[in-house]
């Protein structure tokens, strides 16, 4: 080993950020040994009467305790030991109490932690003030103070072996609290770390948070990109015949204009759903439905796709969840159908009495060489979560030169 490798752990930044955590247990103990020492004073004294001074003690030891066994002790000490030991320890989860294991284990850690602290401190503030009376001494500072007094078998006049004596201390020390501050690190992770409920709830959590944002999408994917669709369809038209029939210009146009208007509408309320998530705002026009079917359906043949809509029962009667979700689906499988595909669309809707089916048929371009046309994309993948969410199934694919989307949508006793 060499003398860099040596004395590296000595003035590594690591251990001088564990040596503050240490020394931040032996600020804390402070009140424990006062506590201690005025116990002691009372019962050697004969001035409390004993019944007294244990009734003191029993409530004393209360209060101690207590503080070593709360949840927010156990937060202050994960995040000490993230920011000064460097262990990477997840925060615990809001709202969740810890159980008695883990109430145990921070409180073990706790009381471990004054204690090295305190012992740490002590060291300190009696070995680091001799071992640099003992180095100075060498060289003419404080040997008054030296030449009278005997440690064990040196004395003063041992002035040599004295500064050895007191570089070994100082060394020593340093090299003592690199230890006990690695030892620090390594057993945080097993006193501090998550109990098993705990790491149930964060996985929880995160998996709430993963959904939302995957809802997010595919709002964002369904809308905007059915608006794009029909608005790059309905410009490539309109510039098509811009100088043999400016009428149609106009409507294509005046079409690309509500796609648009749509489309910012929707993305309002997508955006406003991140910043005020399950709010209302006003102003805002409300999630669209499979009562919207007509509209969608009129839009999609403005943009130049044929599209035979066949309707069985009344779509006000579903869930608003089973209405909205079904209401994506449509839109994105004629968005595809436009995009992918030719007309015409056969779009059948069967609203029955405990389950929603729908149906989209449309005949295939030629796929691009390379191309897999099964393969499908976000939308598909959108599509398919909408439906697991929902129970129900999903079945997509090319048939020969059609492609047809199927699903079925359960949602008796649905919320």
């Amino acid at each position: 080993m060499t003398p860099r490798a040596a004395l590296a752990p000595l003035i590594a930044a690591t251990t001088w950020r564990r040596g503050v955590f240490l020394l931040l247990g032996g600020v804390l103990v402070l009140p424990y040994v006062l506590l201690a020492v005025t116990f002691a004073q009372l019962f050697t004294g004969p001035a409390v009467p004993w019944p007294l001074s244990v009734g003191l003690l029993v409530v004393a030891v209360v209060i101690a305790v207590v503080p070593l066994l709360l949840d927010g002790s156990r937060a202050l000490e994960v995040a000490a030991a993230r920011a000064l030991l460097g262990v990477d320890l997840p925060d615990p989860e809001p709202g969740h109490h810890g159980d008695r294991e883990t109430r145990l284990r921070a409180a073990l850690w706790i009381a471990t932690h004054l204690t090295v602290g305190g012992l740490v401190m002590f060291a300190l503030i009696s070995a680091v003030p001799m071992a640099l009376a003992f180095i100075a001494q060498q060289f003419g500072i404080g040997t008054e103070l030296i030449t009278a007094q005997r440690f064990g078998p040196l004395d003063g006049r041992d002035s040599g072996w004295l500064t050895l004596t007191g570089v070994l201390l100082l060394v020593g020390l340093g090299y003592a609290v690199a230890g006990l501050g690695a030892l620090a690190a390594s057993m945080a992770p097993v006193l501090l770390g998550p109990a098993p409920a705990e790491r149930i709830a964060a996985l929880e959590a995160r998996a709430t948070r993963l959904a939302e944002r995957n809802r997010l999408a595919r709002e964002l994917h369904d809308s905007v990109g059915h608006a794009l669709t029909v608005a790059t369809l309905q410009a490539g038209a309109a510039r098509a015949v811009l100088d043999t029939d400016p009428e149609f210009a106009r409507r294509a146009l005046a079409a690309i204009e509500e796609a648009g208007r749509t489309a910012m509408d929707e993305l309002d309320q997508v955006l406003g759903l991140l910043r005020e998530p399950d709010t209302a705002r006003p102003g805002v026009a409300p999630p669209r439905t499979l009562a919207d079917l007509d509209r969608l359906v009129a839009d999609t043949r403005a943009a130049g796709l044929a599209v035979d809509a066949r309707r069985a029962g009344d779509p006000a009667a579903l869930p608003a969840t089973v209405s909205r979700e079904g209401y994506r689906i449509v839109q994105e499988g004629l968005t595809n159908a436009a995009r992918y595909g030719r007309g015409p669309v056969t779009l059948r809707l069967d609203v029955g009495p405990d389950e929603l089916q729908l149906e989209l048929v449309n005949d295939l371009l030629p796929a691009p060489r390379g191309r897999d046309p099964g393969r499908g994309g976000r939308g598909l993948d959108g599509m398919r979560e909408r439906v697991l969410l929902l129970g129900g199934r999903l079945t997509a694919g090319p048939e020969g030169d059609r492609w047809r989307i199927r699903a079925r949508l359960p949602y008796q006793g649905a919320q």
